[in-house]
């Protein structure tokens, strides 16, 4: 019931699809531009060099050679194209302080990057909230605005976990499998591609499990950063392999959705199939956490989920309207 009532929510929250696609692309768009700022340097040293031209123009005059058939021409094309790729890595290796800096400076591009993104993810979590719990449309930029401070707490706990294990989980996982791999002939690339893209799934899946009770736990049952952050890796009760395997399921379909929408329509589904599945996997935490702790949850405008069991208010959560 967990993926049904989730897509119900999703469907009632899809308006909200549009606001975190235009907050995201807004975030894209200048972090591409700092990109750039950062790299151009660098590659208008590499293209204006006269080394970099001979490379160019010894690739042109090796193509032109081959297919007149001058055969008497290729050795002495090859033979330059060899002398200005040397003294390219030459070149690479003198700038080797300024590629680090470059590589330092978008690194720190990319965290503050994915910091207002989880900002954006804070707000549109707290608009399902609101949605799934009051039946409130609450304005995406104002919800922003009014949590700004939780929001930022959730980012500065968050984002450096979430890079960490991302850049820990994709250097293992490649170690792993095309070091296992290495011996075999290339006919098995795709059985090497099969391998990583399963395990980087479940290992994804895997961190969804402990991070999936963190906004509930702040947004809904209003805790604090630290208690919050305690309760989402408390796994105690919460039912992990049935919340695991869920989760491997909605990380493959959301795979399969964004290639093939992405491919299909070379890259425009994509505007729409990757914020709709971050709206989805949000919307499976708090319909996952309103079951778990048994709290009554609105589907769509005409449907109430109530559990078996309701938990009885607090003094203080009835005079809060909770």
């Amino acid at each position: 019931m967990k993926f049904k009532h989730s897509l119900n929510v999703f469907i009632d929250n899809f308006s909200l699809t549009y606001k975190h696609l235009l907050y995201r692309l807004i975030i894209s768009i200048i972090a591409l531009g700092a990109y750039i700022a950062i790299i151009m340097p660098f590659i208008n040293e590499l293209t204006g060099s006269p080394d970099f031209n001979n490379l160019v123009n010894g690739l042109k005059d090796f193509l032109k050679n081959l297919v007149t058939g001058e055969s008497l021409q290729l050795a002495e094309t090859a033979k330059q194209i060899q002398r200005a790729f040397t003294a390219i890595k030459n070149l690479i290796a003198e700038n080797r302080a300024n590629i680090i800096w470059g590589l330092v400076g978008m690194y720190a591009v990319h965290f503050v990057a994915q910091f207002f993104t989880a900002l954006g993810n804070y707000a549109t979590a707290a608009v399902i909230n609101d949605k799934m719990a009051l039946r409130a449309n609450s304005p995406f930029m104002v919800t922003l605005t009014l949590n700004l401070k939780e929001a930022c707490l959730y980012s500065i706990c968050y984002v450096p976990l979430s890079l960490l294990y991302d850049a820990l989980l994709v250097g293992i996982l490649y170690l792993l499998v095309f070091s296992m791999f290495s011996a075999l002939p290339p006919m098995f690339l795709p059985l090497q591609l099969f391998v990583f893209v399963t395990a980087f799934i479940v290992a994804l899946a895997f961190k969804l499990v402990f991070t999936a009770d963190w906004l509930p736990a702040l947004i809904r049952g209003k805790m604090k950063p630290l208690e919050a952050f305690k309760y989402t890796f408390n796994r105690r009760g919460k039912q992990t392999f049935i919340v695991f395997s869920n989760f491997v399921v909605l990380v493959l379909l959301i795979f399969a959705v964004n290639v093939i929408g992405i491919l299909f329509t070379f890259g425009a589904g994509g505007l729409l199939t990757i914020p709709s599945s971050y709206l989805i996997l949000l919307c499976f935490e708090f319909v996952n956490y309103y079951d778990r702790e048994e709290l009554k949850y609105f589907i769509d405008k005409h449907t109430l989920i109530k559990p078996e069991k309701e938990k009885p208010l607090t003094r203080e959560e009835f005079f809060k309207g909770e």
